[in-house]
């Protein structure tokens, strides 16, 4: 498991593009037949991807959480963006199609990753963070998360977004986990950009074409910094940080957060005429 620490608005400000990428952008989480996880320092959130080809994949704990087991003191939500896959926790199965979600709470002892078609596996996102209480483990299909349509094609943001984990959907100590699509013609991501400094968040980016990019727009509202991504890659987003981005075509994101509080609505809008 990788170990990323937190970077100050100032000490980010003056990174270069390596740096910045260096610190804030995860690559390579979705390889056949691996898993790959990314602690952050940012509210301790781990970020991870988990292609079950051809064989099963346990989640084993890791030395660095100093736990019996990896769901110990954590809690973790984890999102379909492949083909046909199963999330067996305690014996549990859990039968997860593109885009269906599955919560495993604080506690939750054994969990491994398989894949209904090799040729065609699923790949698993997943986020994980620190839990003070145990909610039950939880499946939800993508027409239960509540769609809701937001945006315009005359701005180029008509997209729906479908919320999992949140205060009126999936219970959870302190994740908020759901996704967004975009319509064929829109590129524009969380417009108008926020802040929120009471938690951290995660994008995940994924139906991207090969041949496309996406550009993420971070940093403080008036010292802009921005990351060229491709697809199934995530970024870092701390808590002082504006987060919107474009892409050259359509895509999907994955959104999580985790901090002071799980209101999805909680952040502090930055006017576009604003940004510098």
């Amino acid at each position: 498991m990788e170990i990323r620490f937190q970077n100050s608005p100032k000490e980010t400000a003056g990174m270069n593009t390596s740096q910045l990428r260096e610190n804030f952008l995860v690559q390579d989480l979705m390889v056949p037949g691996k898993m790959k996880l990314v602690y952050s320092h940012f509210d301790r959130m781990i970020i991870g991807g988990v292609v079950p080809a051809g064989s099963v994949i346990t989640l084993e704990n890791e030395a660095e959480l100093k736990a019996e087991y990896f769901l110990e003191r954590r809690e973790i939500g984890i999102i379909n963006v492949g083909g046909n896959g199963t999330v067996t926790a305690d014996g549990q199965d859990y039968s997860l199609e593109k885009l269906e979600c599955a919560y495993l709470g604080k506690g939750t002892k054994e969990v491994s990753f398989s894949s209904a078609d090799a040729n065609t596996p699923a790949m698993f996102y997943l986020l994980s963070v620190p839990a003070h209480h145990t909610y039950p483990n939880r499946k939800m299909t993508k027409a239960e998360a509540s769609p809701v349509n937001l945006g315009d094609m005359s701005t180029s943001n008509k997209r729906t977004i479908y919320k999992y984990i949140h205060n009126d959907g999936i219970q959870s100590c302190q994740l908020v986990m759901g996704l967004t699509v975009l319509e064929s013609g829109s590129v524009w991501n969380s417009v108008p950009p926020h802040t929120h400094t009471r938690r951290m968040e995660a994008y995940y980016y994924f139906d991207l074409d090969a041949a496309h990019r996406l550009f993420h727009f971070m940093g403080e509202p008036q010292e802009t910094r921005h990351l060229v991504m491709a697809n199934n890659e995530a970024v870092i987003s701390a808590p002082w940080s504006m987060h919107f981005g474009v892409g050259t075509s359509s895509y999907g994101f994955i959104w999580g957060m985790a901090g002071e509080n799980k209101e999805f609505t909680d952040m502090d809008p930055v006017p576009v005429p604003t940004i510098l």
